[in-house]
């Protein structure tokens, strides 16, 4: 018998709006803590490594510490992942919004080189390590309950919330590091100004904790686990089943994790060394692109329920396989460059965020999806992702920054033949 459902701007039924803000208010400040690290790197860096003749050495370093913490992120993705696929994807983000917790205290806690010696480095790290075991766990559960929390014919939208709520994050963050840019001597900023987010990031964690415990779960399986109805699935069973799935996860992200990182978080410090761009208006500009990026998610969502998964991605690789080297080309020490830059990377960059909990989700069954689609993803970030900025920084070092947009587009060709040949079109499929 139908009955009449209240519903919210975007159609979603407001009985299930509950569940997309536990995901989703969990999840932004999950990342408002990761992304605060990478603002706040060019103030922090030269506080906590040895000072040297080169000033880019200590960034170099502190951009080796942000690509360390994406090492933990595959782990994360693992151990998290099965952990979610036995007891429930609530507990699960109950444990990675903790972790991120006590990463960021350790952030607004550490020493500098002056005071401690060595041991600033070595906590640096460690909160790295542990706010990478938690992002990678945090996707491997957000994405599957966020997918699994949908109806049929609405996965790509619900999935969208992913990136809402992780740009929602980095959009804090980059908000804040603005904010404290403008209003603090830059020799403030530099000395104490960049402690301040992340200690709003561990007073934020205990909120989504608070939120995350009115969940309700997702998974039936781990509800029969519980019951002694169903046997527990092993830790590479995911692997082991599906070696063909895992891989395909590998190309579908492969260039959406380069271009997702380069353009939301490097690509303002890019600018700096380039083009030599005002530090306080790369934040802004990236701010300002960051909230139409948000803006964008939802849209394309409910577009890929319409045309589809393949033709939003195919779009989203031809376009980067073509435009980096270009549009980086284009760029100046003007605010409008940089800022018409930003913008039109997210608008093809948005083809692939706004669904790729979806895809991800739907090669997988309930059984094994948060560690089948959580593991091969989280590697593949860490590999590719989270060494961009690196890269950029070291190519900058040698000489060669404009090397960079053609290791972009090398990529984004390697991924757009994947999913021209090797993907499927997935968003009619019932979710197994």
């Amino acid at each position: 018998m139908a009955t009449n459902v209240a519903e919210s701007p975007l159609g979603i039924p407001r009985s299930r709006v509950r569940q997309l803000m536990a995901a989703s208010i969990g999840n932004t400040v999950e990342w408002y803590d990761w992304y605060a690290y990478s603002f706040l790197t060019v103030y922090f860096a030269a506080q906590i490594f040895p000072k040297t003749d080169n000033p880019l050495l200590p960034v170099l370093n502190a951009f080796a510490v942000f690509a360390v913490g994406f090492f933990m992120r595959p782990l994360g993705g693992l151990l998290v992942g099965a952990f979610a696929d036995r007891f429930g994807r609530k507990t699960a983000m109950t444990f990675t919004i903790i972790l991120m917790g006590v990463g960021s205290l350790l952030l607004a806690v550490t020493p500098t080189y002056e005071t401690a010696g060595v041991l600033a480095p070595i906590i640096l790290v460690l909160a790295r390590l542990i706010q990478g075991l938690s992002v990678g766990g945090e996707f491997a559960a957000a994405t599957t309950f966020l997918v699994e929390s949908a109806p049929h014919g609405r996965r790509g939208l619900y999935s969208s919330f992913q990136y809402v709520s992780t740009t929602l994050g980095q959009l804090l963050a980059s908000g804040l590091a603005a904010l404290l840019a403008v209003i603090l001597l830059e020799p403030d900023m530099n000395s104490w100004g960049w402690r301040i987010p992340f200690v709003v990031g561990a007073v934020l964690s205990l909120v989504g904790l608070w939120i995350r415990k009115g969940a309700d779960e997702t998974s039936a399986v781990a509800a029969e686990i519980r019951e002694g109805k169903a046997e527990r699935p092993r830790m590479f069973e995911f692997l082991v089943r599906y070696p063909t799935k895992a891989a395909l996860i590998v190309g579908i992200t492969l260039a959406g994790t380069v271009a997702y990182y380069t353009w939301t978080t490097f690509l303002p410090t890019y600018a700096q060394f380039s083009v030599q761009f005002d530090k306080a208006d790369a934040l802004t500009v990236g701010t300002i692109s960051l909230v139409f990026f948000m803006v964008l998610q939802p849209l394309l969502g409910m577009l890929s329920d319409r045309v589809g998964r393949r033709p939003m991605l195919i779009t989203f690789g031809v376009a980067f396989t073509i435009l980096p080297v270009p549009l980086l080309g284009m760029l100046n020490n003007t605010f409008a460059s940089l800022l018409v830059i930003q913008l039109v990377g997210m608008v093809f960059l948005g083809c692939f965020t706004s669904i790729s909990a979806a895809v991800n989700s739907e090669l997988f069954p309930t059984r094994v999806r948060a560690a089948g689609a959580g593991f091969p993803y989280s590697l593949t970030v860490a590999i590719f992702g989270g060494t961009a900025p690196l890269i950029g920084t070291a190519l900058k070092d040698a000489g060669n920054m404009d090397l960079f947009p053609w290791y972009m587009s090398a990529l984004a060709l390697i991924s757009t033949f994947v999913y021209v040949f090797a993907l499927k079109e997935t968003k009619d499929q019932p979710l197994r």
